[in-house]
């Protein structure tokens, strides 16, 4: 788009009291955002109310900051990616925003713009994971990827880095067995400006995202993380999956929203269970005794989603052959014997296995850097599964 078309945009999407809602039926009625800054206020009173119609008069203060701002940000497109600006009407829109009741008016996309999203799983859950959590999101992400499904998250700590670092995983091994590269691999939906990345610690993993991906914000640039933004970009991740995957969540918390928004949009829910003494799978289990799919593999998602997979995916088969999930294989730590997938107190782990606290503490140790078993709060242990 040219400068004045980007700048009508940006003026009726900061125009204040224009939300989604209104722009749209301005744009319905006028046919374009500069048309509708051409109109009268009698006009325009004849579509919103009389205060909208007023802020419709005024030029937003930061307007023209904004605009330079953004067209620096369009022009500059990186060697490994492309930056643009999506708006309602444009065919590069994602079709599945216009099912949501208030789709973003525009959306700012950084990545493989060119590729399209293709079949997509969005997967959820706690900022906070037990290792087991992060592990299996990584694993579903990864699987999932590999299956020919997009992942779409969040981009924030805990479950949704993970699912975003696996599905980048399963989407090289796709590409290595196919040509087809033409959908992203994974979507992360921002609460922030695209011109930067919160939290920091994931620099390098939305670096490697628009390599290979897309990230999305319906926030202008500059934007700061501010907290009521990330439960209101929730409906865009629920509104992109043909389901949603909620690996790890507390009673109270977001990835619930986002379930419940999947669900009004006519969307699959599906949840992981969890140890009973994990606060983390309260949430999933909640979701379960409502009516979610309860899911132990990717072949299930794959089953409730009703997509013929491009090959049959278990992410326990190797476990399972190896006796993790049976009994020890031969090169198995002894004390692994001792420990189920649940938590599992020091206490309750030495009359299990009658090692003094010493040398118990000390194999637990080793096997914490082995990457065999996770630290809990609360002084419980978690044996993790093979990646």
């Amino acid at each position: 788009m040219d400068k004045d078309e980007l700048r009508a945009w940006l003026r009726l999407s900061m125009t204040e009291g224009i939300g989604n809602d209104a722009a749209r039926r301005l744009l319905s009625c006028f046919g374009s955002p500069q048309a509708v800054f051409e109109q009268t206020q009698a006009a325009l009173g004849q579509i919103v109310t009389p205060q909208q119609a007023q802020a419709l008069l005024s030029v937003p203060n930061e307007l023209a900051v904004q605009c330079v701002r953004t067209h620096q940000w369009l022009m500059h497109q990186p060697d490994t990616h492309s930056h643009a600006l999506w708006t309602l009407g444009d065919t590069r829109y994602p079709c599945e925003l216009l099912q949501l009741a208030d789709p973003p008016l525009m959306i700012y996309v950084a990545g493989q713009t060119a590729r399209t999203l293709g079949n997509a799983i969005a997967i959820v859950g706690s900022r906070n994971p037990t290792p087991q959590g992060a592990q299996t999101a990584a694993q579903f992400g990864e699987a999932l990827s590999a299956a020919g499904l997009c992942v779409v998250s969040g981009l924030a700590l805990g479950v949704d880095g993970a699912a975003h670092q696996g599905a980048l995983r399963g989407g090289k091994a796709r590409d290595g067995a196919s040509t087809c590269t033409q959908h992203w691999h994974t979507v992360g939906v921002v609460g922030t400006g695209l011109d930067r990345v919160y939290p920091r610690q994931h620099q390098t993993l939305a670096g490697q995202m628009a390599l290979q991906g897309l990230l999305i914000s319906e926030y202008h640039l500059g934007t700061a993380p501010l907290a009521h933004h990330f439960p209101k970009r929730n409906r865009i991740i629920a509104a992109l999956g043909l389901g949603t995957l909620v690996v790890e969540a507390a009673l109270k918390s977001g990835s619930l929203i986002t379930a419940k928004m999947a669900l009004e949009l006519n969307r699959e829910v599906l949840a992981i269970p969890g140890s009973i003494h994990a606060t983390q799978s309260h949430g999933c289990h909640a979701l379960i005794r409502q009516g979610a799919k309860l899911v132990e593999n990717a072949q299930d998602v794959l089953e409730e989603l009703q997509l013929a997979p491009q090959q049959q995916v278990n992410l326990f088969a190797d476990a399972l052959n190896d006796g993790e999930a049976t009994g020890a294989s031969d090169n198995e730590h002894p004390l692994l014997t001792h420990m189920a997938f649940a938590p599992v107190s020091l206490d309750a782990l030495q009359a299990r296995c009658g090692l003094d606290t010493s040398s118990l503490q000390a194999q637990l140790l080793t096997l914490e850097l082995d990457g065999a078993v996770g630290r809990l709060p609360g002084g419980l242990f978690q044996r993790l599964a093979s990646a």
